[in-house]
């Protein structure tokens, strides 16, 4: 009897070595396949993929934020769906269709609530970070009572969440400090079209770019009393705005030594701005239409990528010179570019070459590169600990 319960206790042990080991979360990330319903999971110190979740939908716009521990990615559909992705164990943990069109979320600062947009129906849902149960509903109605299109969700400190209404020209705030009952704050009249909007680093502020006008939206979120104010009014004044290919996007945006760097829409600019009043400081020309602007994570460099028919370039620009120091070409529709967490690579997606390509920030040189279907976004897990993302 003692020698089988000896070989039953070796057993198991064997068997728990055989296992996966155990691991941090730290250097890990996900790459959407835009037309396979796929994500890789990659890990960045060896600049490799672990594995692969199907299942997610309609990725065709998704967006990822991370629970606070980084095991977990939640990933926003085009289809309405939300999906909570184990990255340890690869495989969902749950899903759920909230609307129709959705095409992004965020978490809260506590990491106990996911708040997804929604196009259709229109609105913002909030459900439990950790069961996907629902939490609360914020139908965005406005004039006779139509839903408005919600862009730019972003996280704020105190459990508060910022939007814009796209169709109604206006920014919310809803506070989820008691989430049974959110408060809402309606900022009226801020411009037309606001596209996308962004907290800064610091979660101070919430801009909103506008789409049917040159300039945007700033909200003050230590001072809401004092309203929202334009910036940037005019900047492509008396000059023809070229047709947009692709909208801008502002998350992820890039601050480096006290200066905004936003792409401009409909020019073939990035806009330079000095974050303590606000005012346009420099343009920097560039090879297209940007659509991300993001800085290296200690401020040094800026890359952008563009719209069509420029979508196979990117250019760094040296925050010091403000000026275009390299281009490189990772291949054909690059989408989205994500930056480790101290910077030294770069991981960039081809969407039309289906590769990632990684590069080296200082030297610019190729360091990897790995096959994907049709990618598009890359998310790594260091944003969890970041305010607006």
């Amino acid at each position: 009897m003692r020698a089988r319960l000896l070989l039953t206790v070796l057993l198991v042990i064997l068997a728990g070595c055989a296992g996966a080991p155990l691991r941090g979360t730290g250097d890990l990330g996900v790459v959407i396949e835009r037309e396979s319903g796929r994500l890789q999971i990659v890990d960045t110190s060896q600049r490799r993929r672990l594995g692969q979740v199907a299942g997610l939908g309609d990725l065709s716009h998704a967006s990822v934020v991370y629970a606070r521990d980084g095991r977990y990615a939640y990933v926003f559909g085009r289809d309405g769906g939300l999906s909570k992705v184990d990255l340890l164990r690869q495989r969902i943990d749950k899903r759920i269709l909230q609307a129709g069109n959705s095409i992004g979320g965020a978490i809260s600062q506590d990491g106990r609530f996911v708040a997804a947009q929604n196009y259709t129906p229109g609105g913002v849902k909030v459900f439990d970070a950790a069961t996907l149960a629902p939490v609360a509903d914020i139908p965005t109605a406005y004039g006779d009572g139509r839903l408005s299109k919600v862009v730019g969700l972003a996280d704020a400190p105190g459990n508060r969440f910022v939007f814009s209404l796209f169709d109604a020209g206006e920014i919310w705030v809803a506070d989820l400090s008691d989430p049974t009952k959110p408060q809402l704050s309606k900022f009226k009249n801020i411009g037309k079209q606001p596209y996308d909007g962004l907290v800064t680093p610091n979660g101070r502020y919430y801009l909103a770019g506008l789409f049917g006008e040159d300039g945007l939206a700033l909200l003050d979120l230590w001072h809401p009393e004092r309203g929202v104010a334009r910036i940037l009014d005019g900047y492509g004044h008396g000059e023809e705005k070229l047709p947009v290919y692709k909208m801008p996007h502002l998350r992820g945006w890039a601050i480096a030594g006290g200066l905004a760097y936003l792409p401009a829409v409909g020019r073939h600019e990035v806009l330079v701005v000095e974050t303590q009043h606000w005012r346009e400081v420099a343009r920097i020309s560039v090879a297209g239409q940007p659509v991300f602007a993001i800085a290296r994570p200690d401020g040094r460099q800026v890359w952008v990528n563009f719209a069509f028919p420029d979508n196979g370039k990117v250019e760094v620009i040296d925050s010091e010179t403000q000026q275009v120091v390299h281009t490189l070409q990772p291949g054909r529709a690059v989408l989205h570019l994500e930056f480790t967490p101290r910077g030294e690579a770069v991981w960039i997606s081809s969407r039309d070459d289906n590769k990632v390509v990684v590069y080296d920030t200082n030297s610019f040189a190729p360091l990897a590169e790995l096959p994907a279907a049709n990618p598009s976004g890359i998310f790594f897990t260091n944003r969890a600990g970041k305010t607006g993302f």
